[in-house]
């Protein structure tokens, strides 16, 4: 292995690369739009969707409580509450989204309270819509609310302090730092983003390198050079590299930038109201360096893997053919860190692809693992050793590299 062939092979396809626009595109114009981009319209969307669904009134049927006129009359004076009429389809009309929520009323309700005989008020809604939570919980509020009214109204009338039965209030505060919330809020789309930049990022010079070479009929010119076989493609393979954590680092440039200039806009009550509404994106700057440093590994992988495949097609189509579909298998252990309840463990951290992404949604936070982050970083070296090994190996193979 001669150190000036590789680098004089790596100069000669830098310059090629950086004259081919489709490679310019990949490497910078894309994650320069896509990061900032995709930013943007997540936050605009959630924001607009979450401020509007928390504006709007929901629309609320009543079941029952015929009987119970105090209830529905207080029900029906609730500024905060669309009162429809009762109809038998409320099931369906619930699953289509045309009702938020329904409330039922046993009979008797109103006198059941007069008694001082416990009632069981139902809520029936659609868990995990979110115009349907707001009603509940717009729901939930008005029946506390009615429940400490009767309760007062009961100790008053009996010469009791109300204070009897609320001793004490219970009040809420996050004592997390901004980042743990960020990192919390947002962490695992970071990982995401960049592996699935450094793959995209690495397919297309892989394929004009190796498969490119082959359809222009110039590989055999460049195996005919006096320079080893293995010179050339780890020359190659530094061209791929390159562009791949170009894009890497393209992305968490552009990230930071587009953060920094989101905190400028908004300013500290700007900041604070993002908070308050879930969309906190304070991140650990320390934390984004060091995801870019364990990305390292995984982009030497997907470049190897890339350049071992793209290699054994005869056309850039083909190659294509081969490469396209592996983006599911990074798109899936990567989505899998953005699961709730998937946490890093040992057998995690040997997973490729999903031991990444799990602890960059840590790394974000500001919680640095110091033992997971060496055994992963291992691990994951030592998976990119054995592909560029074997990408070597298809490289000094005849067979593969004048398939026919």
């Amino acid at each position: 292995m001669n150190r000036h062939n590789i680098f004089t092979v790596y100069r000669k396809e830098l310059r090629d690369s950086l004259r081919d626009r489709r490679t310019v595109m990949s490497m910078i114009v894309i994650p320069t739009l896509m990061i900032p981009g995709i930013m943007a319209v997540a936050i605009g969307v959630s924001t607009r969707a979450i401020n509007k669904a928390r504006e709007e009134v929901p629309t609320v049927m009543v079941l029952g409580g015929d009987d119970s006129p105090v209830l529905r009359a207080a029900l029906a004076a609730h500024p905060k509450l669309h009162l429809v009429r009762t109809a038998a389809n409320w099931k369906q009309r619930i699953s289509d989204k045309q009702l938020r929520a329904v409330i039922d009323i046993p009979a008797g309700f109103d006198a059941a309270l007069e008694r001082g005989t416990p009632a069981e008020v139902k809520i029936y809604h659609y868990k995990g819509e979110l115009r349907s939570g707001f009603a509940v919980g717009e729901l939930r509020d008005f029946l506390n609310g009615y429940r400490e009214k009767t309760v007062t109204a009961r100790l008053v009338g009996r010469g009791l302090p109300a204070a009897l039965v609320k001793p004490f209030e219970v009040r809420t505060e996050n004592v997390a730092p901004p980042e743990k919330v960020g990192g919390n809020m947002i962490g695992g789309l970071i990982p995401y983003l960049f592996i699935i930049l450094c793959f995209t990022g690495a397919m297309y010079p892989a394929m004009d390198l190796t498969a490119g070479e082959k359809e222009r009929g110039t590989m055999e010119t460049i195996l005919c050079s006096p320079v080893a076989r293995t010179d050339l493609v780890l020359g190659k393979f530094l061209m791929v590299l390159t562009a791949s954590l170009t894009t890497a680092v393209i992305s968490t440039v552009v990230l930071g930038v587009s953060i920094a200039v989101r905190v400028a806009t908004l300013g500290d009550s700007g900041m604070a109201a993002a908070a308050s509404s879930g969309m906190d994106m304070t991140l650990d700057p320390a934390g984004l360096l060091l995801v870019l440093a364990m990305v390292l590994p995984v982009a030497v992988l997907f470049c190897a893997v890339l350049l071992a495949v793209s290699l054994f097609a005869k056309s850039i189509k083909e190659a294509s053919s081969y490469a396209s579909p592996m983006i599911i298998l990074i798109i899936i252990p990567a989505m899998m860190g953005l699961m709730p309840g998937v946490e890093l463990n040992t057998r995690l951290a040997l997973v490729p692809i999903l031991n990444i992404a799990l602890v960059s949604k840590e790394l974000v936070s500001g919680v640095f693992h110091w033992h997971y982050l060496a055994l992963i970083f291992g691990s994951t070296c030592a998976y990119a050793a054995v592909a560029l090994a074997f990408c070597v190996h298809m490289f000094n193979r005849e067979s593969v590299l004048f398939r026919s």
